[in-house]
């Protein structure tokens, strides 16, 4: 298979430009886009144009690094996997996101070997990562799961870069019999994608806090960021027009009686306040503004909790 790469090093210079764009293709996969103007998007002129697609949100820079993984047997048309933004001061992952639809489904099964991912430069991450996690009392959390990328054993295996995790703890993870919260919103994810139509796109942004002393649980080895809190923005564009979602988790090691996933859903706008990422920058203002300023009990309705 071939594995493509697009790398950014993004300057404070480019930062003020590739924070807010004109009229900017989103780029999408089975569902299409549209590409009114709107003021906050990412530019395509100072990174790739990868950054335009509607999973993307708007960029910190610094000395931040895109990974973009891709596939050439990938339903998608730019053959994109999933992206990640990499602090290399932090050498931690701020967010993944990613693309779901039909063409997403398969049987590639689970690859298991995580590894350093090839295409991050040396001095961005840790000498070893693997002996970072090893007795720390954490799991390696996928934010892209196995589970969501089982349409070829290359998409599968790009899973398990080390870019593609952080730190967590076992029982918010998965649990004993797949009790965690993590597992239950990847779960309810997967189930909202299945049911998804042949023309429909679901866009997903992960990831765990880590810009902010407050967010931040621990260092292991006074090193490796342990995130405070863990989220996901979801976008859905069907027929009818697009809606979104956002999960809010605090990350404890706590064995839940029973996951309710209703109690951690949040507005987009709330989950932009708590993280300060900038979700879904590249939808035109007025939809933008829309889908992340709904009520709480509308946003409940509509993604069928009531």
């Amino acid at each position: 298979m071939k594995r493509g790469l697009f790398l950014l090093l993004a300057s404070a210079a480019i930062l003020a430009l590739a924070s807010c764009g004109g009229s900017d293709s989103p780029g999408g996969g089975a569902g299409g886009s549209t590409a009114p103007a709107n003021t906050n998007a990412n530019n395509p002129k100072t990174s790739r144009r990868e950054v335009t697609r509607l999973e993307f949100p708007r960029l910190k820079g610094g000395n931040s690094i895109l990974l973009v993984h891709k596939t050439s047997d990938s339903y998608d048309p730019d053959g994109v996997n999933y992206s990640v933004e990499w602090d290399s001061d932090l050498k931690s992952q701020r967010w993944t996101c990613y693309q779901m639809h039909r063409g997403y489904s398969g049987d590639a099964g689970y690859y298991g070997t995580f590894m350093e991912d090839p295409d991050l430069p040396s001095y961005a991450r840790f000498a070893d990562t693997q002996a970072m996690y090893s007795g720390s009392g954490f799991t390696r959390g996928h934010i892209c799961p196995s589970a969501d990328r089982q349409y070829s054993k290359e998409a599968n295996r790009q899973t398990f870069y080390y870019t593609n995790m952080q730190p967590q703890y076992y029982n918010f993870n998965a649990g004993d019999n797949y009790t965690g919260v993590w597992v239950n919103m990847e779960n309810r994810v997967r189930s909202w994608a299945g049911q998804l139509a042949a023309t429909d796109t679901m866009y997903v942004c992960k990831g765990g806090t880590i810009d902010s002393p407050q967010n931040i649980l621990m260092r292991i080895k006074n090193q490796l960021i342990v995130p405070k809190y863990f989220f996901m923005a979801l976008l859905i564009k069907n027929s009818k027009g697009y809606k979104a979602l956002g999960f809010w988790a605090e990350h404890n090691n706590a064995i839940p009686p029973k996951v309710n996933l209703a109690d951690y859903v949040v507005s987009i706008a709330d989950l932009q306040q708590k993280t300060g990422i900038d979700f879904f920058c590249n939808l035109p203002d007025e939809t933008e503004n829309h889908v992340e300023n709904l009520a709480r009990e509308n946003i409940l309705t509509a993604w069928g909790f009531k």
